[in-house]
């Protein structure tokens, strides 16, 4: 089931509020916890510009289009760019080619730990098998190891996310459900997708139901739009509606594409479900933002099978408003994105 945004509908079709600087604030926050705890480089307004751009578009699966503007930002030094410039580079190329791990290498020695974490996996790399694999300034083992001696030298001064790093490196649990307690958002959420899917052991399964729903409310509310939907998502198993309505709301205010789509699919039908009020004209405006999203993740297929039978209910009136209101939400609201797993392939 997809699922819905945190746009207040009004009762009257086509007239639409937003709480965009609650919002904003929220995802920008989020970003920000994301992003590594090692001072990036001072960039210069326009590198600074290219790297949101860049990044923006890494998120929306467009990694060709990512890497001329994250290349400007990498020039300036920055860590995180670097890093993204080495993902955008190898997705492209699915493999690590000699220009992805320069820029991995850059970024790793400027304390990135994610990238130390890639480089630590060159080994399983499809480079292998092609048996073009570029020379590295030291072994995976060796970055490896530093990634994990620098992530716990910041984990016992209390940095959860460099926890949940020192997870995805070791493979213990516990650092985990240290991260999730210290508050990591992604943390949380990964805790509670690990007991859905079977993870940990409980004597009831009502007591594996509220960790599930505990750890994915404590992620919804410290910004992470992924378990905004999975807490809407237990919410609806219990019949609150309203929890379920107010949490895809947000999902979608926050730019998360599955959301946008689920909540505007809903809004635009006759009679829509689970206490959503029909707005055929902001269900429009949502749906047709989502055209630009060419890069991947089926969203356009998915697009293109609902708005026309949004459309059809509208008249020319009503579409002019629809688009003018898609550029005040645009406007008003982050970009748009997928929320791709920063480790992910």
């Amino acid at each position: 089931m997809h699922q819905p945004l945190q746009l207040k509908t009004s009762s009257t079709a086509g007239q639409s509020y937003f709480e965009p600087l609650k919002i904003l604030t929220l995802s920008l926050a989020f970003a920000c916890i994301l992003s590594s705890k090692h001072a990036h480089s001072e960039l210069s307004t326009q590198q600074q510009k290219s790297k949101n751009e860049g990044i923006k578009l890494y998120n929306q699966y467009k990694a060709t289009s990512a890497i001329e503007f994250l290349k400007i930002a990498a020039d300036g030094g920055d860590d995180e760019a670097l890093y993204y410039l080495g993902e955008s580079i190898r997705k492209n190329n699915r493999y690590l080619t000699q220009e992805a791990q320069k820029a991995y290498e850059e970024s790793a020695k400027k304390g990135n730990i994610y990238s130390m974490i890639r480089l630590g996996g060159a080994d399983q790399d499809l480079c292998v098998t092609m048996k073009n694999c570029s020379p590295s300034e030291q072994s995976p083992e060796g970055w490896i190891n530093e990634a994990k001696k620098l992530a716990t030298d910041q984990a016992s001064h209390g940095n959860a996310e460099s926890m949940y790093l020192l997870w995805e490196i070791t493979g213990n649990d516990e650092w985990l459900e240290k991260s999730a307690e210290k508050g990591f958002a992604l943390a949380q959420f990964r805790l509670a997708t690990k007991y859905q899917e079977g993870g940990g052991v409980f004597l009831l399964p009502s007591r594996r139901s509220d960790e599930i729903e505990k750890w994915m409310k404590a992620s919804a509310e410290n910004g992470y739009p992924p378990a905004m939907m999975g807490f809407a998502a237990a919410r609806i198993e219990k019949a609150d509606f309203s929890s379920f309505r107010t949490w895809t709301e947000k999902a979608a205010a926050s730019g998360y594409v599955s959301a946008i789509f689920g909540y505007a699919s809903y809004i635009g039908e006759v009679e829509p479900k689970y206490g959503f009020t029909s707005d055929p004209v902001t269900s429009y405006a949502l749906l047709s933002n989502l055209l630009e999203l060419d890069g991947g993740g089926n969203v356009i297929n998915n697009v293109n099978d609902v708005l026309p039978e949004v459309e059809k209910n509208l008249s020319k009136e009503q579409i002019g408003k629809a688009k003018e209101l898609a550029k005040t939400w645009k406007a008003n609201h982050p970009p748009l994105s997928l929320f791709p797993d920063k480790l992910g392939y």
